[in-house]
């Protein structure tokens, strides 16, 4: 009743300001109680994969981390946009870079398992730890990874600066590059995983869980599209990291001392190549993940970002279809919102406002339109941000009423 009667008062105000409230305005798709929209999807082939993992229990104030509106296993975009383009993946997100709004997304707090992606959240959590000048000898440790995956050819008892290893990291999606930066920056690979955990917990990415430096699949390893999104916000404002992800080739250095020669390595990543403003991202598979995808770019001073998890790459590849989801994103309005990437510390393990001042972050986001984006993951601005706001305060209003689950705790 307190929110019905703050609803009622909030257009009471509006209307006396003169601002209109539209008879057939409505909300984000996917707002409404009990109704989940489909995502649109193209047809994808039979596959063979293991048995996905059981995710965690969901707990609702994590589904609802940047608006209630996020909390659908369904499409959530603005009203009145174009739809999006069908993609194969299961669950995908495309936000903003600099204002953190979120735009459209599938399933944008489903659980699923990240592959290489997830060396996203490795660059987060050490590239502002390591010297890249400083220069590391490779263990028998750091080569313990799955016999066949993606290695970029680092030798034991080689010696290598770091900036080379984080561009073997980076472009060639090397397993053993992953194990040496975390031995690095922590200590050992363990300690390394522990340290990404706990990153991704202040970066609001409450359902990601690392078990591997690399995104090599371990039990209990999960993240969702949201959380991606996240993660590699922090990683394109370092300008390192940007200059690494645009980064076409490297030498991997000779190493005379084991009587072997220097060779080349290419970025693995097309969409830098193929797709005007591109800033750079990170492909990933496995046979339990598929194939994993996050990718920036920028157009008329506007950077967006996409995250896709589970797709295939039949009859689009990954970077293409968030290639496509990326044209998507920039044909909206730039006030076009349904949600937010919160900020760094912002959210406790439950999803609440970590602190009673938390929302100081939220005013920073503040549109032209005097009302936050995150609202109830409302359109910011004019009309569309009143109905968005008038949504906000009745889900509050709901949740207010709704039991709180205890956060999973998988460390």
């Amino acid at each position: 009743m307190r929110a019905r009667a703050l609803a009622a008062a909030t257009v009471a105000v509006l209307l006396s300001t003169g601002t209109a409230v539209p008879a057939d305005a409505a909300p984000p798709t996917a707002v409404a109680p009990g109704v989940t929209a489909p995502c649109p999807k193209l047809p994808t082939p039979a596959v063979t994969r293991p048995p996905r993992p059981t995710p965690p229990e969901p707990v609702p104030g994590q589904r609802a981390v940047g608006g209630e509106a996020l909390a659908t296993p369904g499409l959530v975009v603005p009203p009145g946009t174009p739809a999006p383009p069908p993609v194969t993946a299961t669950s995908w997100l495309v936000a903003d870079l600099d204002s953190g709004a979120v735009l459209g997304g599938c399933g944008p707090h489903e659980y699923a398992t990240p592959a290489s992606v997830q060396k996203l959240l490795l660059a987060a959590t050490m590239l502002p730890k390591l010297d890249p000048k400083q220069v590391a000898t490779v263990t028998r440790e750091d080569l313990d990874i799955e016999p066949g995956s993606s290695a970029v050819g680092l030798l034991v008892g080689g010696r290598y600066p770091v900036e080379t290893v984080w561009l073997g990291l980076l472009l060639q999606s090397g397993n053993e590059a992953a194990n040496l930066l975390a031995r690095l920056g922590a200590g050992s690979a363990e300690a390394g995983v522990r340290e990404m955990n706990a990153e991704a917990r202040r970066l609001g990415a409450l359902q990601t869980h690392a078990v591997t430096p690399s995104g090599l699949d371990g039990p209990g390893q999960f993240t969702s599209a949201y959380d991606l999104a996240l993660i590699a916000r922090v990683c394109f404002a370092n300008p390192t990291f940007r200059r690494y992800a645009l980064t076409e080739r490297a030498q991997i250095p000779a190493q005379p001392a084991l009587r072997k020669r220097g060779f080349q390595i290419q970025n693995e990543n097309p969409l830098i190549y193929d797709y005007p403003g591109a800033l750079g991202g990170k492909t990933g598979f496995t046979d339990l993940a598929r194939h994993t995808y996050v990718g920036a770019a920028e157009r008329n001073g506007r950077r967006l970002v996409v995250t896709l998890l589970g797709a295939e790459r039949r009859p689009v590849r990954a970077w293409e279809q968030g290639a496509r989801l990326l044209d998507w994103g920039f044909s909206l309005p730039p006030d076009s919102s349904v949600g937010r990437l919160v900020e760094p510390g912002e959210v406790s393990e439950d999803g609440a406002a970590a602190t009673p001042d938390a929302g100081a972050a939220v005013a920073a986001g503040r549109s032209s339109g005097g009302a936050p984006e995150w609202l109830g993951g409302a359109v910011v601005g004019g009309s569309a941000g009143l109905v968005g706001l008038l949504a906000a305060l009745l889900a509050i209003g709901r949740r207010r009423r709704r039991p709180r689950r205890r956060a999973v705790q998988w460390d």
